[in-house]
């Protein structure tokens, strides 16, 4: 919804989706071999150049397999040996099959929208953007695959036009809620410095914004956490970084002192005493990757049946140095899915509630809200929903 005297909402509160097709498209991945060293005479085959330049997508076993199965060309022509030798300039192809990707909800909720931007409700289960498994079933396909009604196209505006509505933060795919995209490469600019002043001033300021400089957007999400809070209101700062996790290539955000500034403003909504558990909302400064299951776990609260996060903002899966990867592979020749938790995973229960944002065209103050799941309900919310049905 939007606050009174605000920019008018134009067909907002309906959804849309398409089923996703029971296989994706496959992808390709391109390269152009280049020699280390034009002077020396070494070289190089083509089972050396991707087991050594893509070690996270599969293991040694795995490339031959991609190989054999006829899955590279080389200059357009596919190679089936894998001790073939590569020239300086060829072009390389690796064509990734078609796979099932796991299940993934489709349809999502159109909470505002107008010629510059959309607010969407995206339901837990479901990506924004694609990566690992999920290529297809995500936020952005099903914003490319309806037809949207776009800003006029002009000679003047036409390179700030785009062809469909694009995410401008994230969400994890466990967490729902609000989710911003915007329709032109003007709002998709404003819109994303926003979030990116947000996290400026949490490494200035930690725990406040500048005196008389107000906040281009703030961010309210709803979590259940395991624990009774003993204050009603706590401010977390705790840098979050990157370390090796078995499974994740790019490794794994956790609370790291040697990481990135990031701040949450926690508040107790309600502590329900009978089953260990607080009902709390977190307003975040920062857009860190993970920060608010990282920042609660932190605190020793982490959010209810996060499989990954335990107290302390680190993994609960703690035998890491042991864990050495696994040389099997699966049909595709990529590594078996990790037997420990991923970020990914879904199950805990965190919303992307509320926010307030300046619109990036028109300058006018925004409050945009997506509906509660019933489980982040307090109960006088609950009462009132009864009421009024």
């Amino acid at each position: 919804m939007a606050a009174a005297g605000e920019t008018p909402l134009s067909q907002a509160n309906y959804s849309f989706g398409r089923p996703w097709p029971e296989l994706n498209e496959g992808l390709s991945y391109t390269d152009t071999f280049r020699c280390a060293d034009a002077e020396t005479t070494s070289t190089t085959s083509l089972i050396e150049f991707y087991s050594e330049n893509y070690k996270s997508s599969a293991p040694l076993p795995g490339w031959i397999h991609r190989i054999r199965n006829g899955q590279i060309t080389i200059d357009g022509q596919v190679v089936t040996d894998p001790d073939m030798i590569l020239r300086e300039g060829s072009k390389l192809v690796y064509h990734r099959l078609a796979w099932q990707e796991p299940f993934a909800p489709h349809l999502l909720q159109v909470l505002y929208e107008d010629e510059d931007m959309v607010a969407l409700n995206k339901p837990s289960g479901l990506q924004v953007l694609p990566k690992g498994l999920f290529q297809q079933r995500t936020v952005l396909a099903q914003l490319q695959w309806k037809e949207w009604k776009m800003p006029p196209s002009t000679c003047s505006n036409r390179k700030h036009v785009q062809s469909h509505p694009v995410p401008v933060h994230r969400l994890g795919r466990g967490t729902s809620g609000l989710l911003l995209c915007a329709k032109t490469k003007l709002a998709k600019v404003r819109l994303a410095s926003y979030f990116a002043e947000g996290a400026t001033n949490a490494a200035k300021k930690r725990d406040e914004t500048e005196v008389g400089k107000e906040r281009k957007i703030s961010k309210f999400y709803r979590a259940l956490v395991t624990g009774i809070l003993e204050n009603d209101e706590d401010v977390v700062t705790q840098p979050i970084g990157l370390v090796h996790y078995p499974g994740v290539a790019e490794g794994l955000y956790v609370a790291c002192s040697s990481g990135k500034p990031a701040m949450s403003k926690v508040r107790v909504l309600e502590r329900l005493t009978h089953q260990n558990q607080s009902l709390v909302q977190v307003e975040i400064h920062s857009g860190r990757p993970h920060q608010i299951r990282i920042h609660l776990a932190y605190i020793g609260h982490p959010l209810v049946d996060d499989p990954l996060y335990g107290i302390g903002g680190k993994p609960k899966f703690v035998d890491l140095e042991s864990s050495s990867t696994d040389i099997s592979f699966a049909c595709d020749g990529g590594y078996e899915r990790p037997l420990q938790p991923v970020p990914g995973d879904c199950g805990y229960h965190l919303h992307a509630h509320w926010l307030i944002l300046c619109h990036p065209t028109t300058n006018k103050m925004l409050k945009i809200t997506a509906p509660l799941p019933h489980i982040l309900q307090t109960r006088e919310e609950r009462c009132d929903q009864q009421v009024d049905t």
